[in-house]
């Protein structure tokens, strides 16, 4: 019974605890470019948190009622607009600084 534990445990544990850098392009809301960045991804799948130098944005649960026509999107604390675009590719958008961030992940 143990082997089966071992094995299922295995199977569930998430190497990306650790975390991505990930490079991000700055963009305005109307999408004029503004700089880049980096930051820490961590990808849980249904949420993820981005480190950066002044800040950490945790996602919460992201939502899409089908996730195969609209991306999985949530509100954070902060009240940036944070959407996983892909398994490599992640978004906030911070309305009031009017700026868009997208990062990709190796």
């Amino acid at each position: 019974m143990s082997m089966v534990f071992l094995a299922i445990s295995a199977c569930s544990s998430n190497s990306s605890d650790k975390g991505m850098t990930c490079h991000g392009e700055i963009r305005s809301l109307s999408g004029q470019p503004i700089g880049e960045t980096n930051a820490l991804i961590i990808d849980n799948v249904n949420s993820f948190s981005v480190t950066m130098p002044t800040m950490t944005v945790d996602s919460g649960i992201l939502y899409s009622s089908d996730r195969t026509q609209f991306l999985p999107t949530a509100v954070t604390a902060q009240g940036f607009l944070a959407q996983r675009l892909s398994d490599k590719k992640f978004s906030l958008v911070n309305a009031q600084q009017d700026q868009w961030i997208t990062y990709f992940c190796p």
